[in-house]
């Protein structure tokens, strides 16, 4: 699945890895769009180089990806995950990237906040739903669903159930047995 992200109406090209599960971004696309620079490529190779040279573990996670290029081609560029490209921006001096790094100062406030009192993480899920405009009963039915499917995994880690692959079996006999028993009382 590949996509074209707008951002200011400029396009940043991304790329979904269904193997890995996470989007990938076009690094010289987003660098474009926070600097304004007339040759992000060199600005790219400019601050990759300052990254390797600080030993920055940034650099080491920078994968290659064939993406649509304006010639119409397909051609390799410097792509980055979500976490990744969030540290990229964090190395750019631009106004532009100040948005994106106060919003990471504040995320990562809340979580560590969030460590010391976790009650704080349910109240912020709740806020959100609320914004998002889901009801009181919509809400409540969401966090005891959640609550419920977390004692149900913890039951499952205890009696032995370790991978991804045999929760996600558990999880579709129930799926399927719940199905079964809607159809049957209607």
């Amino acid at each position: 699945m590949s996509n074209i992200k707008l951002f200011e109406n400029k396009k940043i090209r991304s790329t979904w890895s269904d193997a890995e599960e996470k989007w990938y971004f076009s690094i010289i696309d987003v660098i474009e769009v926070l600097t304004n620079s007339k040759l992000p490529k060199r600005y790219w190779s400019d601050l990759k180089s300052k990254l390797k040279s600080e030993g920055s573990e940034v650099y080491e996670k920078i994968v290659r990806l064939k993406m649509l290029s304006e010639d119409g081609k397909m051609r390799e560029t410097d792509v980055a995950d979500t976490q990744v490209l969030l540290r990229v921006i964090q190395s750019i001096p631009s106004p532009k990237a100040e948005p994106f790094k106060l919003w990471l100062a504040k995320v990562g406030y809340e979580r560590m906040s969030e460590m010391a009192n976790p009650e704080e993480s349910i109240e912020r899920a709740r806020e959100n739903w609320q914004k998002l405009g889901r009801s009181e009963k919509w809400i409540q039915q969401r966090m005891t669903g959640q609550e419920t499917r977390n004692k149900l995994t913890d039951y499952w880690k205890e009696s032995g159930v370790e991978k991804k692959d045999e929760f996600a079996l558990l999880t579709n006999i129930i799926h399927s047995r719940m199905v079964w028993i809607i159809r049957k009382r209607t």
